[in-house]
């Protein structure tokens, strides 16, 4: 069942997906379409997950299930990530490698491997203070709290001298 990302509870459960690329605005409109679809179908063992999503800076797209009425099995995941690959193989997007990094740089989002993030950090282009968005973060207060943050308060900060 669709319900607003908004009205999902604090405590449910967030897959976040980085695209390399921002969608356009056309995609971005199929894009909710199928996501309703796909939202309003999902399943686990025949019954209705209770589910949301939102779209973050035309490139970020946020499952969030509530796990209290039903919980994910591994066949409803799995549903989840075939639906994420298609949408991969259709917008011709990286959705699934998680060796990336996105990060604020001014108003735009930067989107680099990971070796390339620890080079920048090493020749101090981005800082302890640069915004990343840690897509480690496990449920909706979590990704409310902590996705977007210093790069000092997340698991980027490894890389920051």
């Amino acid at each position: 069942m669709l319900v607003p990302f908004k009205d999902l509870p604090d405590n449910a459960r967030v897959w976040i997906y980085q695209a390399n690329r921002s969608f356009t605005e056309a995609e971005l409109e199929e894009l909710k379409s199928r996501l309703d679809e796909f939202v309003t179908q999902w399943t686990v063992h025949g019954s209705d997950l209770q589910a949301g999503y939102v779209i973050k800076y035309k490139r970020f797209i946020v499952l969030g299930l509530d796990q209290n009425v039903n919980a994910a099995s591994g066949c409803s995941i799995d549903a989840s990530v075939h639906f994420i690959q298609q949408l991969e193989k259709d917008y011709n997007v990286d959705l699934l490698d998680k060796m990336n990094v996105s990060y604020k740089q001014g108003e735009f989002i930067a989107y680099k491997t990971l070796s390339d993030f620890r080079k920048m950090a090493k020749n101090r282009s981005v800082s302890s203070k640069t915004i990343v968005f840690n897509n480690l973060v496990n449920n909706k207060a979590e990704f409310l709290s902590d996705w977007e943050v210093p790069a000092a308060e997340s698991w980027h900060k490894r890389f920051i001298s």
